[in-house]
């Protein structure tokens, strides 16, 4: 987007606005390890960008300010304590440059979800305030700010379909064939906090009913390259969900409603609640997704497709 120069409404000149629109994740694979040292587990999870977004809104400013609309207005801090302030000043401090910026979040990525909506909002944030404050980082500067802001903020600079190691951060694209998957995107009533859901997975395993963990990710890559979701249905996969079902039990209601109406996975996003299910086609979706509508317990239905890019300037 070219900026434009005008007078902002107290009369001084300002650039902008740079709008960037930042899609929410999925894990097609979320293999959960031992609890590290530094307080996290050890991930291996392939991360799938998805088509539902949120957007940030960068103006030049005398402060660091932030506005925001849609899901979660009255539910989320617009402080210190949320992770766009937050990725404001980290990347201001980085480049050494006043954290000047009036930042409006347009909202549609639930929170507490399994989306990592915190996580695109802080990565769109990184991207419109490097174009806002002309920094001429790379993607790969903004990706080391990322990595201290969360596990997920780097995958979302990228998008795509790509592998997370560590603690996620460390991401390595998937080279699969240019494939559209269709997904069905169900949101539950509430929420589940992360920490919660990991310790719940902790207390599972450590009691011997958290499940098998997770294997290789190769059946899945190779599952990717097929073009088969049927094939990439029965290598889909989430250590979380028991710990996520085991919380918010209304999940399972959910999950066998997409099962009943022929989806060919059914499983929870990331630590949840957020519920997806893998379809043939565009049209299979729209089948699914009427019946999650009818037979789910949530609160609202979405057709989303992936693979798409990460956060862009647009």
């Amino acid at each position: 987007m070219t900026e434009a120069w005008a007078l902002d409404q107290d009369g001084q000149l300002a650039v902008g606005p740079v709008r960037v629109r930042v899609p929410a994740k999925i894990n097609l694979h979320l293999g959960v390890g031992p609890l590290r040292p530094d307080g996290y587990h050890e991930l291996h999870t392939v991360y799938h960008a998805v088509s539902l977004y949120d957007e940030i809104t960068a103006r030049a400013g005398d402060a660091l300010t932030l506005t925001m609309q849609g899901e979660g207005v009255g539910e989320i801090e617009l402080d210190d304590r949320n992770l766009v302030i937050r990725a404001a000043r980290a990347l201001a401090a980085a480049a050494k440059v006043e954290p000047k910026a009036r930042l409006h979040l347009r909202k549609q990525i639930p929170i507490a979800a399994g989306l990592a909506g915190g996580s695109a909002d802080a990565a769109a944030t990184l991207v419109a305030c490097d174009s806002l404050w002309d920094t001429g980082f790379s993607r790969a500067d903004l990706a080391d700010i990322a990595a201290t802001l969360g596990s997920d903020v780097p995958f979302l600079l990228y998008g795509g379909t790509a592998l997370g190691t560590g603690r996620g951060e460390t991401v390595n694209p998937v080279l699969a064939r240019a494939t559209r998957w269709h997904w069905v995107i169900a949101f539950s009533a509430g929420g589940l906090s992360t920490p919660d859901v990991y310790r719940e997975l902790d207390r599972l395993r450590a009691s011997g009913k958290g499940g098998a963990p997770l294997g290789s990710t190769d059946g899945l890559l190779a599952a990717l390259r097929q073009r088969d979701p049927a094939a990439l249905g029965a290598v889909l996969g989430n250590d979380l969900q028991a710990a996520a079902v085991s919380l918010m039990p209304q999940l399972e209601t959910t999950l066998q409603s997409g099962r009943d109406a022929g989806a060919h996975a059914a499983l929870v996003s990331g630590s949840g609640p957020t519920c997806v299910f893998l379809a043939d086609d565009e049209a299979h979706a729209g089948e699914i997704a009427d019946a999650v509508r009818e037979h789910g317990d949530c609160r609202e239905v979405q057709l989303a497709h992936g693979p798409v890019p990460g956060a862009r300037v647009g």
